[in-house]
């Protein structure tokens, strides 16, 4: 009935599956003596930090040695990069970086070690910086955020140059826009700080460059210093970040930054520290009571369709009038404008705390965008800063702090974040557009995790990549791309 004969299905029977058999190999118990490589897809990674011009900028920025013996700060930095492309996620990991038998020769240097990687952190720890800033506290205040050290302060400078370099190579990207969020990472070392959603860990801030998917600045602090405590240095340090081929300036922002230091700061345009001129910006408002009865002022009519709605909601937005009684509002200011959003269930039913709608606004000072694209504009930062945030968290090694030490961490999260722009430029300056958005993970899979065998020929070392005829161009390309002088 199915096409069988009794004889074979009888052959088929006795046939053993592959599956039962025992492998087809023996073990030798020594070692290959032969330089393989796990990660033979990686040089890109290398070659876009140092096409950048960062090693020299680490050269001028970060002193952290007192001694010439050992690695010099760009090897350790260049090593804290690769093991955030590679994917490890603690100082153990470099080991295992170490075991690689030709990755060192790939690179030009030697892995550090795991305690010589701690050891380097640790110079970016000062504890007097942690006491001056709590002296510095107000009585009632309990939160602080401390003073960088020199040496955090000079890798700052190394991003910036980075995100310079990069910004000469695109001068066609001249709008910028700035998307301003902080995030919780969870940890339980005895010195991490309780958040207000009741973990212990800390809560960094970024600043990115939207457009390009640089991160500009980031802030390390504490678990309980709370996201809308003085935002302003770190947007002023991202506008100062940008390179000169920037003509155009926006701003985006959720509730914590509707700090009015911050928005006196985006409204002047002859603000310190700062591009001159007008930067076009919009932040999402706390809904307090006096918002809520303004809100309560709007025509029925005014409210119009907004974004995109989830299956039985209607989502709409109309513009309001809101005069703040804040002291650093100033009479004399252009006009704020204020929309608000409301959200409706379709049938008539009620929300998970019994309201019949839920309401939000935002604050800005563009007035020649309709509403609604205005909505959907600011919304759009859901898919930046905070995509980055994950991605340096989860995909890179931002997201496990390695020791209770302050500066160490700090030092440790701005080199996941300074990897994260190195992969950014890679693909921009290098990859072919379908890679433009990939993430960390899928490069891995994609270029780094390529076995090879480094070879010796002529006085020269020769990589053999274990890979197809598309990946060996790719990596081919990138490196001609990539192999140029820094920018400078």
């Amino acid at each position: 009935m199915f096409g069988y004969t009794g004889a074979t299905m009888t052959r088929k029977l006795n046939k053993p599956s592959p599956t039962e058999l025992p492998l087809p190999f023996e073990l030798d118990p020594e070692p290959l003596q032969e330089k393989l490589t796990a990660f033979g897809g990686v040089t890109p990674v290398v070659q876009a930090f140092r096409s950048l011009g960062l090693a020299e900028s680490v050269r001028r920025n970060v002193a952290v040695k007192e001694r010439q013996r050992g690695y010099d700060e760009a090897t350790f930095v260049e090593s804290f990069v690769l093991l955030n492309a590679l994917g490890g996620d603690c100082l153990e990991d470099f080991e295992r970086l170490r075991q690689d038998p030709a990755l060192a020769e790939m690179v030009g240097h030697p892995i550090p070690s795991p305690e010589a990687g701690r050891k380097f952190l640790y110079e970016f720890h000062e504890e007097e910086k942690i006491e001056g800033a709590k002296q510095q506290r107000l009585p009632d205040q309990i939160a602080y955020i401390p003073e960088e050290t020199e040496p955090l302060r000079g890798l700052a400078r190394v991003n910036r140059d980075g995100v310079w370099a990069l910004g000469k190579r695109c001068p066609e990207q001249r709008i910028a826009t700035v998307d301003l969020d902080a995030t919780i990472i969870e940890s339980h070392k005895q010195e991490a700080l309780v958040t207000y959603e009741g973990e212990r860990g800390y809560q960094p801030m970024l600043a990115l460059w939207a457009e390009m998917d640089l991160v500009l600045a980031d802030q390390f602090r504490d678990g309980n210093v709370p996201a809308v405590m003085q935002p302003l240095p770190v947007a002023r340090a991202a506008f100062a970040a940008l390179p000169e081929t920037v003509t155009e300036y926006y701003f985006r922002g959720d509730a914590a930054c509707y700090e009015w230091d911050l928005m006196k700061w985006l409204r002047n345009p002859e603000r310190e520290g700062g591009p001159s001129g007008r930067i076009g910006f919009a932040i999402s408002v706390p809904m307090c009571s006096a918002v809520r009865e303004a809100m309560g002022m709007i025509a029925p009519s005014s409210w119009h369709a907004c974004g995109k709605e989830l299956v039985g909601e209607i989502r709409e937005c109309a513009d309001f009038t809101y005069v703040p009684s804040e002291p650093g509002e100033q009479k004399d200011s252009q006009a704020l404008r204020y929309v608000g959003i409301r959200i409706r269930k379709q049938q008539g039913e009620l929300f998970a705390n019994g309201s019949e709608a839920l309401h939000f606004a935002i604050v800005t000072n563009i007035w020649d965008r309709e509403a609604r694209r205005l909505v959907d504009w600011h919304r759009e930062k859901a898919g930046t800063v905070e995509l980055v945030h994950d991605v340096i968290k989860n995909e890179l090694a931002g997201g496990v702090l390695p020791c209770g030490r302050f500066g160490a961490n700090a030092a440790w999260f701005r080199l996941a974040v300074l990897s994260h722009n190195v992969l950014t430029a890679l693909k921009r300056l290098a990859l072919p557009p379908e890679l433009l958005r990939a993430r960390p993970k899928r490069l891995r899979f994609q270029m780094f995790y390529l076995p090879g065998r480094l070879v010796s020929h002529a006085r020269k070392l020769i990589l053999r990549l274990v890979a197809s005829a598309a990946d060996l161009a790719r990596q081919l390309e990138a490196r001609i791309l990539l192999t140029t002088q820094p920018v400078t």
